[in-house]
């Protein structure tokens, strides 16, 4: 079994094809028009094995319902300030507009630094599937740095989250350390550390990655996927 994997920043066809068939659980689609890896104009409606993941930054209700809908989004990551009150609201419209679908489920990402305070966001508890934790900097995401992994420790919610924010190929050990550490743990977000530019992926690399993430720690460990 293995680690749960989010490829996250994809835009290019035939790149999405090859970082797919590599059989991560979840491919992200950035709708940020500031990032670099933002999808733009490109036609990611093709086909995946991996369940797709569109990335918001405060973007409007309406614009979420509408990628969902054009682009069969599995998964809404929301990357910016959402509050509950958005959450709250965006969940009524998913189950509304969206009835004859399986569930469309929230991932709420946090920008972490040595200051944060992970009792904040117990008030997102059951308002969504996972959390991200990523680090804090200039960019909602694809920073290519990360925060000190020590204080995950200060982490006690129920929530399962994925660790995101500088992940490279090197770092796959450390990482296994840290999931044996946390019971809450599912899996990773890589982004800018699996890169030849933005937005197009080292499929190689992340092969020899998701190799190496191979465990048996988790005995059932496809955490997400509902088919």
């Amino acid at each position: 079994m293995r680690m749960l994997i989010k490829v996250c920043g994809m835009r290019e066809a035939e790149n999405i094809k090859a970082i797919d068939a590599l059989m991560p659980d979840l491919l992200g689609f950035i709708f940020y028009p500031r990032s670099s890896r933002y999808v733009g104009e490109a036609d990611i409606s093709l086909p995946t094995q991996a369940r797709k993941v569109g990335v918001f930054v405060q973007a409007s209700i309406e614009d979420v319902l509408d990628a969902v809908q054009q682009f069969k989004l599995a998964y809404i990551q929301l990357h910016g300030g959402e509050d509950l009150a958005y959450i709250k609201e965006l969940r009524k419209y998913l189950d509304t507009r969206f009835q004859d679908r399986q569930t469309i489920f929230i991932i709420k990402a946090f920008s972490i630094d040595e200051n944060f305070d992970f009792e904040s966001i117990r008030i997102f508890e059951g308002h969504c599937t996972c959390f991200i934790f990523d680090t804090k900097g200039e960019k909602h995401g694809g920073n290519g740095k990360k925060f000190n992994w020590n204080i995950l420790a200060r982490y006690t919610l129920p929530t399962p989250f994925l660790l995101s924010g500088g992940i490279r190929l090197e770092d796959a050990e450390a990482i296994k350390e840290i999931a044996q550490k946390h019971p809450a743990m599912r899996g990773v977000d890589i982004n800018s550390g699996f890169e030849i530019s933005p937005a197009h992926k080292d499929a190689n690399a992340i092969a020899d990655f998701m190799q190496e993430l191979t465990t048996e720690i988790y005995p059932n460990f496809i955490y997400y996927r509902e088919d």
